[in-house]
């Protein structure tokens, strides 16, 4: 599976264009995806030596990204006419999603189970004891 990970945000705190803390479990996850074959691409905004701190930030912490800001390592801005900072990933992690940002650990789980984050929160926390009880007159 191709995977799109945000940057700012997503795999350390807003710090723009300083560098923030790193989210927990951020780099491990996504070393943890990296091992799984998923090829992961870098998504950000950064460009030039602030694009390059954060490759070499998330280098450092042992996440070597397939492809950053490209669908390819081989694909260049001025020689492919079709060029488009679109990418063509499976999945998107960013931290501007509709809902937000779930942890690591529960996006990790999303990916390898392939489950939407609504049916992981249900399986989380359905259990009998909040199950409604039936009424009398129900059969």
């Amino acid at each position: 599976m191709t995977i799109a990970v945000d940057f700012d945000g997503t795999i350390v705190e807003h710090r723009y264009p300083e560098i923030g803390k790193e989210l927990p479990f951020a780099t491990q996850t996504l070393r943890m995806l990296i091992e799984d074959r998923h090829r992961l691409i870098l998504w950000s905004v950064r460009e030039g030596k602030l694009l390059e701190d954060a490759v070499e930030w998330c280098r450092q912490r042992g996440v070597e990204f397939y492809a950053v800001n490209k669908d390819f390592p081989e694909e260049e801005e001025n020689k492919n006419q079709s060029f488009s900072r679109k990418l063509k990933a499976d999945v998107w992690i960013d931290d501007r999603n509709i809902g937000g940002l779930p942890d690591w650990g529960t996006i990790y789980q999303m990916i390898t189970e392939r489950k939407s984050y609504e049916r992981i929160m249900m399986e989380r926390f359905s259990t009998e004891d909040h199950k409604p009880k039936k009424k009398w007159w129900q059969i």
